[in-house]
């Protein structure tokens, strides 16, 4: 019968380790290497750990000396019925428990701050990190399994350092000191109790093969479930616009299903632990009580020796039980820590300093691609042989079907990415001779999703330069014809907007966007649909304000809308990631070609999307 009611839960177990170890080892890929790199965090506070340590040896000694006088005690004055300097010992008895208390608070305290000090030195490093690494790997990853890391991982770390690291120096030392004063006391007896271990050994070591996969799979599925989550909340519009909230929980169901059974399974078997110790602590009582019985009853041993050892034998199993446990939570620990040292680790935007020509050098815009070819790491190359110039202050319009190469063009003048061959120059030097940080700093981007950080209407502008006085702030407002909608919002310029507020429309975030864009006052402007979805009155709006800002700076314009890029001075018609015609909108219409075709397909009404 009870085979039958595990048999369904075992089979869900069965195929969460075996799916696991199909794709990669459910293990810690290096426990040492990774127990070395947390070491070496909380080693950075030497002193107060060394003070922790020692306090951890104190309360260790105390908490051993305390049975030992407790023996002595019934050994020689209440047995003898000597209550001469009883008094005496049992206020040694309260010191030594008093100081075993308070050793016991101040290691707990500082190693709480230790703790914290070492995770938020984790967690600044990991968020550091995000802001080094390419946009290549941000492109490969859900945003929520990245926070995963930031939030649930560390806080895992968090919690075992707070008190698994004392708990296991302390169990290591307690077990050490308990076997040492039980042989002192009997051999044979401290050999009966040491009889267990084998079979704890053995215990130990199948429960711990299973948790140790079981946590790794638990925080794997976790990322996964949150990362499914933020995409779900970040596109609900789309889920309710094509009615697929069915779909969605669903999908919902099936991940939280996965991480139900990884947790139940990490957590049976880890419970496992404390059960068997207890029967273990038992068995080893039950020898000593037996046996030491048997002895005193013989005269080979006295009583106050047996009451220290039943005292031991309970001290003996509780630090291999903490040990077990807290082996239980290092393990889960290191699977969150590994996760977050993956990110350390990762390669960053290569930066060589010694192609650096001036990290301050002021860029004009002029800009020139030759012979460009990349490709996202597949075989065939997403822009081919392409080549151009544009003079400062021109406007070069990007058009083409989707995947022709466009918004790869800009991402690679903005060193996203780096190109596979070719060169592209700015001001007649090579973009790898400027500093990344420089070279955006001189650009500025207009894109199709406006993005509005939580902050004031104020804050968000002043992104695009940070020590930017109010009046240049409104100044910008006004260029990008937002002035108007603002000075209508509640607190006008301090009205605190949320990230992907719903209480200003799409076309009011792309004029922030414009204003924020003017007050950086870029050498170049990357505008990337940033027109689209846009009714006809707010898109006149934008025109006028992109009018101001495209004046006297290089500008690369993706779009459709004709009206958009018929008064560019250059036109890239692009296909297949190659430069097939180029020219004036005029000049394109009189050759007749792909160009011409396009506009002929769509009509000559300006509002009409050409692609």
């Amino acid at each position: 019968m009870l085979k039958e009611l595990i048999k369904p839960f075992q089979y869900k177990y069965l195929n969460l380790t075996n799916n696991k170890k199909k794709n990669e080892s459910s293990r810690a890929k290096n426990v040492s290497s990774t127990i070395n790199r947390i070491w070496n965090y909380l080693a950075i506070m030497k002193g107060k750990l060394s003070v922790v340590l020692f306090l951890v040896f104190a309360s260790s000694v105390l908490g051993l000396l305390g049975p030992v006088l407790v023996g002595y005690a019934i050994d020689h004055y209440i047995l003898k019925n000597n209550l001469n300097g009883l008094s005496l010992l049992i206020l040694s008895l309260v010191f030594i428990y008093i100081g075993y208390s308070a050793s016991l608070f101040l290691q707990n305290f500082w190693m709480i701050d230790i703790a914290q000090n070492t995770v938020t030195k984790m967690r600044t490093e990991l968020f550091n990190m995000f802001h080094k690494l390419p946009m290549s790997f941000f492109e490969k990853r859900q945003h929520g399994e990245l926070m995963s890391r930031v939030t649930n991982d560390l806080e895992n770390v968090s919690s075992t350092l707070n008190t698994s690291v004392i708990q296991i120096f302390s169990s290591i030392l307690t077990l050490i000191g308990t076997i040492s004063v039980m042989l002192w006391y009997s051999p044979i007896l401290t050999l009966l109790t040491l009889s267990i271990v084998p079979v704890l050994v053995i215990g130990i070591k199948w429960i711990t093969n299973r948790t140790g996969q079981l946590y790794k799979i638990q925080q794997r599925n976790l990322g996964e479930l949150n990362g499914f989550i933020e995409e779900t909340v970040s596109g609900q519009r789309i889920i309710k616009t094509f009615s697929q909230e069915d779909k969605m929980i669903r999908d919902f169901l099936g991940k939280n299903e996965k991480l139900k059974n990884s947790g139940f399974w990490a957590f049976i078997f880890a419970g496992f632990i404390p059960k068997f110790m207890n029967v273990l602590n038992n068995v080893s009582f039950a020898i000593i009580a037996g046996v030491g019985g048997y002895f005193a009853y013989k005269g080979h041993i006295s009583i106050g020796t047996i009451v220290v050892f039943t005292e031991y034998s309970r001290q003996f199993t509780r630090p291999l039980n903490d040990l077990s446990n807290q082996f239980n939570t290092l393990l889960s620990a290191i699977a969150g820590a590994e996760r977050v040292f993956s990110i350390i680790d990762e390669d960053i935007e290569s930066i060589d300093e010694s192609h650096i020509i001036n990290d301050q050098k002021v860029i004009k815009g002029e800009v020139e691609y030759k012979n460009v070819c990349f490709s996202y790491g597949n075989d065939s190359n997403t822009l081919t042989n392409v080549s151009f110039k544009a003079l400062p202050g021109e406007s070069i319009a990007l058009i083409g079907p989707t995947g022709a190469g466009k918004t790869t063009i800009v991402n690679l003048l903005s060193r996203f990415y780096r190109i596979n061959s070719g060169d592209i120059l700015i001001d007649g030097v090579s973009i790898d001779h400027y500093s990344r940080e420089n070279l955006r700093q001189q650009m500025a981007f207009v894109l199709q999703d406006s993005f509005l950080f939580k902050g004031s209407i104020r804050e968000n502008i002043r992104y695009g330069r940070l020590d930017a006085t109010d009046k240049e702030v409104e100044e910008a407002a006004k260029l990008a014809n937002a002035h108007s909608f603002i000075s209508k919002s509640a607190n006008g310029y301090d009205t605190i907007l949320q990230q992907d507020d719903q209480q200003i429309s799409q076309g009011q975030k792309q004029l922030l966007s414009i204003a924020r864009a003017i007050l950086a006052n870029p050498a170049i402007l990357i505008l990337d649909e940033a027109t689209s979805s846009i009714d006809t009155i707010t898109e006149i709006k934008i025109q006028e304000a992109l009018q101001r800002l495209m004046e006297g700076r290089t500008s690369f314009v993706i779009a459709h809308r004709l009206n958009t890029i018929k008064n560019a001075n250059q036109i890239l018609v692009l296909k297949n990631g190659m430069c097939i015609e180029r020219g004036t909108h005029d000049e394109l219409l009189r050759n007749e070609g792909f160009y011409f075709d396009l506009v002929m397909h769509q009509g000559m009404n300006e509002d009409q999307h050409i692609q």
